[in-house]
């Protein structure tokens, strides 16, 4: 499974009152690890930024002046996230901002490249209900290290939402079967043999473990307003 751990910052709060991107970063995971992959642009936003989001981020005309406009990064852009699914931290205020600016270029919108966008601080609500679930609290209360964090950055949000996505989501790797590589797991040569396929050892979940995994489905089917895969197939399975 391919996602897009993606931030930006903005000139402001608004996309509909001309507010636009000045910063975006993108990371890649592959099936929930990091690949190493990024994409990481300074943008010109063609105006000025409030006063309060430029607090936040720190990025003023003069430096995003010689920084290349939105329609020169698009292509880029959408090619490196074209059919992931989208992790985002507060997903409506992004992909806001993204519909936008894709609009005044004629393209659609985002989900035409993308369907599937989690929300990880709507899913962050499901699991943690009545506690505080900004990037900055569920880095403190996942053990992820933000001492870096002075002002608000994409790619550094990024990178940081990352490590909390994955602590945030950890227990269904509890799933995943242990599988005994064969010694030849490490070549690049593929090689014929008639010795037996080396079957998967698989653990079977505990009621604490099992009563997690369906927390956790019960938050990702709610944020993303849809059956999960896991049901589904379990469904097909029962059927």
């Amino acid at each position: 499974m391919r996602q897009i751990v993606l931030d930006t910052e903005t000139t402001g709060l608004e996309h509909k009152q001309g507010n636009r991107i000045l910063e975006l970063a993108c990371l890649e995971l592959s099936n929930r690890r990091p690949t190493q992959r990024t994409l990481h642009f300074y943008i010109n936003p063609e105006r000025e930024s409030e006063e309060g989001a430029l607090r936040v981020h720190g990025l003023d005309s003069a430096f995003l002046a010689d920084k290349p406009k939105f329609h020169e990064i698009v292509d880029d852009f959408l090619a490196f996230v074209e059919g992931a699914e989208l992790v985002i931290h507060n997903a409506p205020f992004d992909i806001g901002f993204l519909d936008a600016e894709l609009a005044r270029l004629g393209k659609p919108s985002i989900r035409s490249y993308c369907p599937s966008v989690l929300d990880t601080l709507a899913l962050a609500k499901d699991l943690r209900p009545g506690k505080r679930n900004n990037l900055d609290a569920l880095c403190r209360d996942y053990g992820v290290d933000n001492s870096g964090r002075t002002l608000h950055g994409a790619l550094l949000d990024a990178e940081l939402l990352a490590e909390v996505y994955l602590e945030m989501t950890r227990g269904q790797e509890s799933l995943m079967m242990d599988i005994e590589p064969s010694p030849a797991a490490h070549s690049h040569n593929t090689v014929a043999s008639d010795a037996p396929a080396i079957r998967p050892r698989i653990r079977s979940l505990s009621a604490e473990e099992q009563a997690v995994h369906a927390e956790y489905l019960a938050g990702l089917e709610k944020a993303n307003k849809a059956p999960s895969l896991w049901q589904t197939l379990q469904a097909d399975s029962a059927a």
